[in-house]
């Protein structure tokens, strides 16, 4: 079941103040960016690149996720290994709220997110 018109707003907003904090500088966006997109009750936050054989051309590299689980009412916290699968985050593999996820991805504690 996808989130109610009102939890993606609410989503979208915080999503969104985080996007604005982290994006890299405006005159670097067009070669790297910063994005998410919301599938169902999952979030997917990834950069934006130029394609390595085509700058004409972007691809997303995926770097977090997090799915919400409405029955037990957490998120289940994901990171995407060099294997291009996702991995539960095993110092943190559930939080309450999509705003402790965004901490979770910001602070990196363990460098999965950002490297």
């Amino acid at each position: 079941m996808a989130f109610s018109e009102d939890e993606r707003q609410r989503h979208e907003a915080a999503l969104d103040e985080f996007r604005e904090r982290r994006r890299p500088p405006e005159p670097v966006r067009d070669q790297v960016d910063l994005d998410y997109r919301i599938e169902g009750q999952s979030v997917v936050i990834f950069e934006t690149r130029a394609a390595p054989r085509n700058p004409d051309k972007t691809v997303e590299v995926p770097f977090a996720k997090t799915t919400y689980v409405r029955a037990r009412d957490e998120w289940k916290v994901y990171w995407r290994r060099s294997d291009l699968k996702w991995h539960a985050y095993d110092p943190l593999p559930r939080v309450g709220s999509l705003a402790e996820f965004l901490q979770v991805v910001e602070a990196d504690a363990h460098g999965c997110f950002w490297g």
